[in-house]
């Protein structure tokens, strides 16, 4: 069904009444909070239970209404509200197992605040399931993309008005919380915030969608997961209709279709209102720009108290919490009141156990520890009256040497009695990395192959971002979320990646901060992406864990499309053969180079089917791209003086 591409435009079946669905014998009874015709027999059988459970259509200032489940402890008085707006199914967020008991209804993020005493709130956030009016993808603030009155901040003010007004139970204070599309709501609610709303915990919130959140990476689009993102969630208001596939291999699904746009229009999804939205702006226009949440936050910071917490695996949206809270921390001198986690975990992994990613262990469960020792009592504090915590500043998690680390800021930054620089690790010929630049030779001449490395990029056989087959994100046996620590021997040995390595490492080497790649590239073509992918190499043997002998773990890697190299609001031609600078910001790491292992860095220019193919020759728009447009390159990486590629990292030593 078309949905808006603009605020204000309001589709025919976001308007249609279901009496039925809204009749008031549906809803919760204020003071027993269970329907007013249950029958007495469940009555009896639900006293067992150590809460009530509250179904209300709270109303917006526009007269829209919007489900809400309020769950409430049995004899709670004077408690503080938890409040988390969502997209998906506020009803079934719930109910994570039908049962009596508070702690395991509600999601595992929540399990804290129940042991505290809270109240807990879901609520469907508008246009969707059991909420009226129209949705929106993360419906952007009222302004120059959203004509109307309403967006997720008045939303929110309004809820939490009637909410301190309406439960009794409650002292008047409410926190908001909740990961990714539920983090993005979190932080839209400290924008003219209520006066009650005294904290708010974002997890893995959406920052900007074309940086590098769940749509773009540095104007690389991530197709596999985000057509299927689309259809989910706007082709029905209650997602009745999802995905499907022929094919096992998404590899297969995405190869035989031969762009984003001919899947799009395959399957229907060229008729949403948001997928017509991400083909109309490929590029870092106003239309991205106008909703980057960072940057309307930077220029008017809220007051809100924020936790900010992320994870350094996160396979889908890495970019937004770290760079929420560089654009928020100025307006913070003394750290006191905008705080950043960075923890071990992938996307909301931080809201569950956080014992490990695939074969990678960590020490004990970092997710519990955090929520009970660092969260909570930072949520008592401002909704409760609670001890003041010693909540840091900044808290990262440090993977190889398994520690916790507490900072005075970030990126930049190192915990007292330390040394923080930055030094670039050098790209060097034969495949070699180092810390020394590469030497002048007089025994090469300028052009001579020893001055760079080659590899021919066939899009007809892109490299795969992971081993395949590529398992759709919704597939039973899907580990989506493992990705970002995945083998990636199976990539280096193709003759399509580039692969340089330091000799086995004598003392540890500590990275903290973000790292970036600063390439002297070239390619035949007239458009190229660059891939670069720092990795762990394990040593060939490892007693205590066989598995991950000669493991090539990733660290951290993006991607960059070429014709954004100079401006990422207007895409440029590159001139075939010639030798250009690329810089790649590559996502945040914490993390020790053991002695024996290796650094290693791998260069490519397909990643898929995450992202789109390049044809590697200049075209209006890559969504739309033709068979006959999708030409080979043959891309070159040079390390002379005059023209180095390295890593830039950020070193912390003692």
């Amino acid at each position: 069904m078309l949905l808006p591409t603009r605020l204000g435009v309001r589709p025919v079946f976001c308007i249609i009444a279901v009496a039925a669905f809204f009749s008031s014998s549906v809803f919760a009874d204020a003071q027993g909070g269970l329907p007013s015709e249950t029958p007495p027999a469940f009555k009896t059988h639900t006293e067992s239970f150590d809460y009530v459970k509250r179904e209300e259509m709270i109303p917006m200032h526009d007269g829209v209404k919007l489900k809400t489940f309020i769950l409430i402890p049995k004899g709670a008085s004077k408690a503080p509200i938890l409040l988390t707006r969502t997209p998906y199914n506020a009803s079934e967020r719930v109910l994570r197992f039908n049962s009596a008991h508070l702690a395991s209804v509600v999601p595992q993020m929540d399990d804290t605040a129940v042991a505290a005493g809270y109240i807990i709130v879901f609520q469907d956030v508008r246009g969707k399931y059991g909420s009226e009016g129209d949705y929106v993808m993360t419906r952007p603030l009222k302004g120059p993309l959203n004509s109307t009155d309403n967006d997720h901040a008045t939303d929110t003010y309004d809820t939490i008005d009637w909410l301190i007004k309406n439960v009794p139970e409650s002292n008047g204070r409410v926190g908001t919380i909740g990961g990714s599309y539920e983090g993005y709501t979190t932080v839209m609610s400290t924008v003219r915030a209520h006066p009650a709303l005294k904290v708010a915990v974002p997890f893995a919130p959406m920052v900007d969608g074309w940086m590098g959140d769940d749509w773009f990476h540095n104007g690389a689009f991530r197709q596999d997961g985000s057509l299927q993102y689309v259809y989910d969630q706007e082709a029905t208001r209650k997602n009745e209709l999802t995905w499907w596939t022929d094919a096992r291999d998404t590899y297969e699904v995405f190869l035989r279709a031969g762009s984003a746009g001919a899947l799009a229009k395959a399957r229907g999804v060229d008729e949403m209102g948001y997928w017509r939205e991400l083909v109309a702006h490929t590029a870092y226009d106003s239309f991205w720009q106008g909703q980057a949440v960072d940057k309307l936050l930077a220029k008017d910071p809220p007051k809100v108290p924020m936790l900010i917490v992320s994870g350094l695996f996160d396979q889908e949206d890495i970019y937004g919490g770290p760079a929420l809270y560089q654009a928020l921390a100025g307006s913070d001198p003394r750290g006191e009141r905008v705080h950043l986690v960075l923890g071990p975990w992938n996307h909301g992994q931080g809201r569950r156990e956080g014992r490990g990613i695939g074969p990678i262990i960590f020490e004990g469960d970092t997710a519990t520890w955090f929520r009970r020792t660092i969260m909570q009592p930072f949520l008592d504090y401002y909704l409760k009256d609670g001890p003041k915590p010693d909540t840091p500043r900044v808290l990262v998690y440090e993977t190889g040497a398994d520690k916790w680390h507490r900072y005075d800021g970030w990126p930049r930054a190192c915990a007292s009695g330390c040394a923080a620089t930055s030094r670039p690790l050098y790209l060097l010929a034969d495949g070699k990395l180092g810390f020394e630049p590469p030497a002048p030779s007089k025994a090469r001449p300028a052009g001579s192959k020893e001055q760079y490395d080659e590899f021919v990029s066939d899009p007809a056989k892109p490299v795969p971002y992971r081993l395949q087959p590529t398992l759709d994100t919704g597939a039973p046996d899907s580990t989506w979320g493992e990705w970002l620590v995945d083998d990636q021997r199976f990539a280096a040995s193709r003759t399509d990646v580039l692969v340089y390595r330091t000799d086995p490492l004598r003392e540890p080497v500590r990275v903290a901060g973000q790292p970036w790649a600063h390439l002297s590239a070239s390619t035949s073509g007239s458009d190229s992406d660059w891939v670069v992918k720092v990795v762990d190499v394990w040593p060939d043997e490892v007693p205590e864990h066989p598995k991950l002998g000669g493991y090539q773990q990733l660290l951290s890697a993006d991607i960059l499309r070429g014709r954004y190299r100079e401006d990422p609001a207007n895409p440029h031609a590159i001139q075939p053969g010639k030798v250009l600078a690329y810089t790649v910001r590559l996502p945040n790491v914490s993390h020790t180079f053991l002695p024996g292992h290796r650094i290693m860095v791998q260069i490519q220019s397909t990643w898929f089917p995450l992202y789109d193919r390049n044809p590697q020759k200049y075209i209006p728009n890559i969504m739309f791209a033709k068979p006959e447009d999708f030409t080979k390159a043959t891309q070159r990486i040079w390390h002379t003086p005059a023209s180095a590629s390295s890593i830039e990292f950020p070193m912390v030593g003692p």
